[in-house]
């Protein structure tokens, strides 16, 4: 491909604004019944009739069509950058990514800055304010937009020197026109190459996308022919890619695109092999990006890999509350997929990874700096295995709130924390403390069976029958030992809740908690209740949220469980209401990869609200340490399990109990007083790196099995992701069989 840049053809039609409206939609309706690509408007201002507006012509194709790219040429001079920037965001989420921008401007300095501020907007960064100050435009915190649906390509229209350097530099395309561009193809594909490399790009990145007129004599077969004659030294020696048809007459749009657009694709084929299967060439920018160590070459295609750079990157990097930079993120959708994921992270030893299945994690990473990250959020099915039994299967990118609402119809439930954002991987082999949770246990005391891939590869199924020690393993400390592909679950029936929300008085803070304890663990098993207390606000009254679920729909019973809670201290607010279990749990809100920065978060499992523990805490609230406090009612069924039947063993907890802080030694010093206080801590809440931690999450006996576990099934410590477990020094006395799957 000495001579060609290696873009397959496309073909499109140039629609000229100054028509009939109803007849440029009759155009690209039929554009799009014939098979092409792109539907091109235009309101440069060489018109010779203003007719409609390029920019809403555009709007107005994309909601009339479905499947053909829409490709507007505007004007910068009518269009502010940021506003034009939101604007094709928005358009090209509504259009199903189906965008691409064509600009045109006399003053090429005036058009790089807003090339700038359109891919700034685009960012993905829309919580963000963006800043800009250059000779043109200046923006002042202007909000970003939202992440558009693709990499919305950005099209140079022009033939000036200037304007081709800036399209060499940073543009994805240069469009010129037939007859006037033609001529200057051969100094203008020089240029451009020119301006590419001295930006440090490949030529190749830069498409060429020439406008053409139709032959004014088009009858018999030898015009059609004498037409891709023409236009293949275009597409041969100049390396045109997309080829824009300037026609309103339906037939010569249903010839260009029926007879010369497979003669020269065929021809342009036998000319240039593999032209029509040719990949996009990687832009040097997005190369530039890519982590030493990382052997991005090796990535199997089907693994949906997304590396900085990439589009899709800004809404992988980071997660629901942490912020990352990943090198690589691996999105499998198949249990060979995660093998083969497994495969590549086993071939990168020295390179972090982290485990992802809906992004929610606080202990777990899920994302990291400079990584490989496998998200297995697509294996999101949810399958009733057996009415009879209430047998669910579940794969671990499914969300909570997704699988309350599976089962709701059916009036089950699953125990499952508080927030449906949360995905079921990390949850499920954890723990799992939710609003069912004294009633029912927790989330891994009704999972029955799990499959998962191992750090050698395998594909193994673990249960009580099948490599039960594995399974074992699995319910509380998951994370060290393979990545699950699978859940089962027995649901438990939940026809309806009561569901509250109260909102107290809590400014003697001391008082509040021992009181809030103590009415919890006189309440019957079937309340459920967690308080939240934020940090306290000068000249305000503290405030505690209470949420409690009570299991059952009998609206006297659910009063009465109810009833000492409100009695506690003086109420602000309440709501109480009879709902089904998936319209209680709280809903996920905003995007789950928006996350900045490192989550502070401490966690300790406590049997009693004591006085010195109340008072304590109240200590750590008032300091300012700890802005989010959170205790959780446990206990209940989920003690009445053997603390040895699985590895989340601190069985005789009622309480856990969670904090965070924006300034981890400041939380760390007033969480030192609350530490005397716990035995135990849930994995899922606990951000600590620190190695005494694991000591704290696992009692010695539990840690000493664990450490064997590790030195059978990963004894290369792959998955160190969340609360690394040492593998033991030598290997255990005895193994069990693996039932491979």
């Amino acid at each position: 491909m000495d001579n060609n840049y290696g873009h397959p053809l496309r073909f499109g039609l140039a629609l000229q604004p100054g028509a009939e409206p109803a007849d440029l939609l009759d155009q690209a309706a039929l554009a799009e019944k014939l098979g092409y690509d792109l539907v091109s408007v235009t309101d440069c201002s060489e018109q010779a009739a203003p007719g409609l507006d390029a920019w809403s012509l555009a709007s107005w194709l994309a909601g009339s069509t479905e499947r053909i790219g829409i490709a507007p040429v505007v004007e910068l001079g009518r269009h502010n950058p940021a506003v034009l920037g939101r604007a094709t965001a928005s358009l090209d989420l509504l259009a199903a990514g189906r965008l691409e921008l064509g600009l045109s401007a006399e003053d090429s300095e005036a058009l790089g800055e807003a090339i700038d501020i359109l891919r700034s907007v685009w960012a993905g960064a829309g919580r963000s304010t963006l800043r800009y100050s250059g000779a043109h435009y200046e923006l002042n915190g202007a909000s970003g937009g939202p992440l558009p649906a693709h990499r919305i390509p950005i099209r140079i229209a022009g033939e000036s020197p200037a304007l081709l350097k800036l399209a060499g530099g940073s543009a994805d395309g240069w469009l010129l026109r037939q007859p006037t561009g033609e001529a200057l193809l051969d100094a203008g594909n020089a240029m451009l190459d020119a301006a590419a490399r001295d930006a440090g790009r490949d030529p190749r990145e830069i498409r060429r996308v020439l406008e053409v007129a139709a032959p004014e004599n088009l009858s018999g077969d030898a015009a059609s022919a004498d037409w891709v004659a023409g236009l293949l030294p275009l597409v041969r020696d100049q390396g045109i890619g997309d080829i824009l048809l300037r026609s309103a007459d339906p037939a010569v749009i249903r010839r260009f695109i029926t007879e010369v657009a497979p003669a020269l694709r065929e021809a342009a084929d036998a000319a240039i092999p593999g032209l029509s299967t040719a990949s996009a060439v990687r832009p040097a920018a997005a190369l530039a990006r890519r982590v030493a160590g990382i052997d991005y070459e090796s990535v199997p295609s089907a693994l949906g890999a997304i590396e900085p750079g990439d589009h899709d990157y800004a809404a992988v990097h980071s997660t629901y509350m942490r912020g990352g930079q990943p090198g690589l993120v691996l999105r499998p959708r198949t249990v060979e997929q995660v093998k083969d994921a497994v495969a590549f992270a086993r071939r990168h030893p020295d390179v972090p990874l982290g485990i992802r299945s809906a992004g929610h994690g606080i202990s777990g990473r899920s994302t990291n700096q400079g990584g490989i990250v496998i998200d297995v959020s697509a294996l999101n099915t949810i399958e009733i295995l057996d009415p009879e039994k209430r047998l669910v299967r579940i794969g671990p990118g499914a969300r909570w709130g997704e699988v309350a609402s599976a089962l709701d119809p059916h009036g089950w439930a699953i125990s499952s924390g508080d927030y449906g954002g949360v995905g079921v991987g990390g949850l499920a082999t954890a723990g799992g403390i939710g609003f069912l949770g004294r009633a029912n246990g927790l989330t891994i005391d009704h999972l029955r069976a799990v499959e998962l891939v191992l750090a050698d590869g395998s594909h193994v199924r673990a249960s009580a029958d099948e490599n039960a020690d594995l399974f074992w393993a699995m319910r509380g400390a998951g994370s060290n030992f393979g990545i699950a592909t699978a859940f089962e679950f027995e649901a438990a029936e939940v026809p309806g809740v009561g569901w509250a929300q109260l909102v107290l008085d809590a400014s003697d803070t001391a008082a509040f908690l021992e009181k809030w304890g103590a009415t919890l663990e006189a309440s019957p098993l079937d309340t459920t209740s967690f308080v939240v207390i934020g940090g306290a606000r000068p000249g305000e009254p503290v405030l505690a949220r209470i949420f409690a679920m009570v299991d059952s729909v009998d609206p006297d019973t659910i009063i009465s469980r109810l009833q000492p809670f409100a009695d506690i201290s003086p109420m602000y607010q309440q709501s109480v209401q009879l709902l089904s279990y998936g319209e209680a749990l709280m809903p996920a809100q905003g995007d789950a990869n928006e996350g900045s920065g490192e989550v502070n978060s401490r966690s300790g499992l406590l049997e009693h609200i004591t006085p010195e523990f109340a008072q304590a805490a109240a200590r750590l609230l008032a300091s300012g340490a700890s802005y989010f406090f959170q205790i959780r009612a446990t206990g209940g069924a989920a003690s009445v399990v053997d603390p040895d039947d699985t590895a989340y063993a601190h069985r005789a907890a009622n309480f856990s109990v969670a904090a965070m802080g924006s300034n981890p030694d400041r939380l760390d010093r007033g969480w030192a007083e609350l530490e005397p206080f716990f035995d135990g801590l849930y994995l899922s809440f606990d951000s600590s790196l620190n190695p005494r931690r694991i000591h704290d999450a696992f009692p010695p006996q539990t840690l000493a099995r664990l450490r064997a576990l590790k030195a059978e099934y990963d004894p290369s410590h792959l998955f160190t992701d969340n609360f690394a477990i040492e593998a033991a020094a030598s290997e255990p006395a005895a193994t069990t069989t693996r039932s491979a799957r």
